[in-house]
C-alpha cells in the first residue's frame, strides 16, 4: 500500500499543521511516512503546498506529476495551479472560497470563475467542491483543514481509522484546541454521508 496526497493552500490556512497531523495518523498506524513542502511564501497569502506520502516502504517525499491519489485543496485556485499531480486515478477535494492574492485584489490578475476551475478539474479527475469555509466558521475557522479531511474520511479516500487520526489531532495541536478539532472532523464525516 502507499497512499499520496497533495495538500494545497495558502499561507495562513493551516496547510502545513494539517499535513502532520496526518503524517503523526498514518505513523500510528505504522506506515512510513515522508513530507515534502514547497512555500511560495509561507506568510499570509502565499502559495503552499506539502507531498505527504505514507505505505509500508515510502522513501522520497515528492509525488510524480499525475500520481497524487488525494487532494485537498483548502484553495480553489491553488487546486487549479497544482493540476499537474492530478489524474484520472485521482480525487480532489476543493474549498469552494476563493483568497484573493494582492495581484488579484489590485486588478492586475484575475481571479478564475469557480465553475471554470471545476470544470477544468473535472476533466482530469474525480472532483467535490464545496464551500467548507463556510461550515468550519460554524466552528473556529482554523478548522478548515480538519474538517476537510473529516469529509474526505467519510468518502472512503483517506485509508486510515478514525482513531489515528483523532491520535494525529492530539499529538500535533495543543490540547486547547483538541476539542474544536474534533469536533470540525465528526461535522466533516457528516458532511460527506
Amino acid at each position: 500500500m502507499e497512499f499520496n496526497l497533495i495538500i494545497t493552500g495558502v499561507g495562513g490556512q493551516g496547510g502545513l499543521t494539517l499535513s502532520r497531523i496526518i503524517g503523526n495518523a498514518a505513523m500510528k498506524e505504522g506506515y512510513n511516512v515522508r513530507i515534502g513542502e514547497t512555500l511560495g511564501m509561507s506568510q499570509r497569502y502565499g502559495s503552499v503546498l506539502s507531498y505527504l506520502r505514507f505505505g509500508e516502504e515510502v522513501y522520497s517525499p515528492l509525488i510524480e506529476e499525475g500520481d497524487a491519489d488525494l487532494m485537498l485543496a483548502l484553495e480553489p485556485a491553488e487546486a487549479l495551479r497544482n493540476a499537474r499531480f492530478l489524474s484520472g486515478k485521482s480525487y480532489a477535494i476543493v474549498n469552494a472560497y476563493p483568497i484573493h492574492t494582492a495581484t488579484t485584489l489590485v486588478g492586475k490578475e484575475e481571479y478564475p470563475d469557480l465553475d471554470d476551475i471545476q470544470k477544468a478539474l473535472k476533466r482530469i479527475c474525480a472532483v467535490e467542491m464545496m464551500n467548507f469555509q463556510k461550515e468550519a466558521d460554524k466552528i473556529n475557522p482554523r478548522t478548515l483543514g480538519v474538517l476537510m479531511l473529516g469529509y474526505a474520511y467519510g468518502r472512503g479516500l483517506v485509508p486510515l481509522r478514525k482513531e489515528s487520526i483523532i491520535e494525529g489531532i492530539k499529538e500535533t495541536l495543543k490540547s486547547k484546541l483538541w476539542g474544536t478539532n474534533i469536533l470540525a472532523l465528526e461535522r466533516g464525516i457528516e458532511l460527506a454521508r
